[in-house]
């Protein structure tokens, strides 16, 4: 009788119907560790903002290392102003960030050709390689590992037959269109996702025990190293003469949700921070136990979740999200006063639309703090109906994905808070 008992207690216990959901009670991010209320800006840059930084850092996502000395080395693999029929230039960047000897990842850049300045550009990671984000037949096939879902048959090697398999959910043209650029760098170049990836990525290059590093509680894990990749991404940006990248817009979906949020919340040189579907350890609120938990996402069931994406303490809070000293809405309140948006769909239950939309209301308190109307608003909108205004939020029909409507509001809501036109 024991055995079925064990196989029991492997199991997650989630919950998808509202009327389960338990009380909670969430955190003030405008009371200072002192006892403190923050009243004003100065409070919150210089004592406050601090404290919720290191509460983020340390309980979720580690400390990211100084890397500010470290030269990179930039060359440009190719170039072509012919890109959608004429549109757009395209560069494939290849980019060593701690120097030759060490690992690089490969940069593809959209710029329109009919802009008129310096184009605001939108940043983000994608999950297959750059050649499986559009249909370009020149856009290179990556060269570092990948999962099942993009490799050839019985191999870690991206497939070239998958060209342009996820093209959907990256509308580079419809952004040229409307005067945006676009980067973008395949996830696995910083770090395979999976618990020994950061044997061969950024993590193992940058530890002086490279690949025997023994990680300690508060050190940075996989999200960390994907969101200072993003940092790099701009870093490359920043001297492409064609771009603004005082005006970029750093994105994500689903786990690279988590990525952009925290890359946003280290590196306020983005002017506007997305989260798509970014879910628990995103923008929905840990404490409220609904669809996908700290538990299930941390690993700490047999079998489930993703250890390697968080800094080890994050796991000692499954089954206590009560002792939580943090929540979703101080991630979300680190990208203030700059515009933020977060995003959800009807049908991903596991990532908790309601959730994500209350981590959005309750990072509102600190926005109007700086001077900004943040959301502006706590009544749940129908689904496809954008609301917010420095704060902006949607849900859209459909599943766990990032699509067309999406796109378009976050290109709407970039006209308005870094407009390209």
């Amino acid at each position: 009788m024991l055995l079925p008992l064990l196989l029991l207690a492997t199991i997650p216990p989630t919950i998808s119907e509202e009327s389960k959901v338990p009380p909670y009670t969430l955190p003030d991010p405008l009371v200072c560790a002192d006892g403190r209320k923050v009243t004003d800006a100065k409070t919150w840059n210089e004592v406050r903002r601090p404290e919720v930084f290191r509460l983020v850092e340390e309980n979720m996502f580690g400390r990211t290392p100084d890397t500010s000395k470290l030269q990179a080395v930039v060359e440009i693999r190719e170039q072509s102003k012919d890109a959608f029929g004429g549109k757009a230039t395209r560069t494939q960047f290849k980019v060593w960030p701690i120097g030759k000897k060490g690992p690089s990842f490969d940069m593809l850049l959209y710029v329109p050709n009919a802009a008129k300045r310096p184009a605001p550009v939108f940043v983000g990671l994608n999950f297959g390689s750059n050649h499986t984000t559009t249909e370009d037949p020149a856009v290179f096939v990556a060269t570092s590992w990948v999962s099942k879902q993009w490799a050839l048959k019985g191999t870690t090697q991206a497939d070239p037959a998958l060209r342009g398999g996820q093209a959907r959910r990256w509308e580079f043209e419809t952004l040229i269109d409307r005067g945006y650029a676009s980067a973008t760098v395949y996830y696995g170049d910083f770090e395979p996702d999976h618990p020994e990836g950061w044997k061969n990525g950024f993590r193992a290059a940058i530890s002086p025990d490279g690949a025997n590093t023994q990680w300690k509680d508060g050190e940075w894990a996989a999200i960390g190293c994907w969101a200072w990749g993003l940092s790099r991404m701009l870093d490359v940006l920043e001297k492409v003469p064609s771009v603004d990248a005082k005006r970029a817009a750093v994105h994500g979906h689903s786990r690279l949700g988590k990525a952009s949020l925290w890359a946003g919340a280290q590196d306020q040189r983005f002017a506007f921070v997305i989260s798509n579907n970014s879910g628990c350890g995103g923008a929905a609120l840990n404490k409220r136990i609904f669809g996908e938990t700290v538990g299930v996402i941390s690993g700490h069931y047999k079998g489930r979740g993703f250890p390697h994406w968080f800094t080890a303490r994050f796991e000692t809070f499954s089954e206590k999200e009560d002792q939580l000293p943090l929540d979703a809405h101080y991630l979300l309140a680190l990208a203030a006063p700059r515009p933020l948006y977060v995003a959800s769909a009807s049908e991903d239950s596991w990532a908790d639309p309601l959730g994500e939309f209350l981590g959005a209301v309750h990072a509102d308190p600190v926005y109007q703090v700086l001077g900004q109307p943040g959301l502006a608003t706590k009544e749940y909108p129908p689904v496809s109906k954008s609301v917010g205004q420095t704060v902006g939020y949607h849900i859209r029909p459909g599943a766990h994905d990032i699509l067309l409507e999406d796109w378009k509001n976050y290109a709407d809501f970039a006209d308005r808070v870094m407009p390209a036109k």
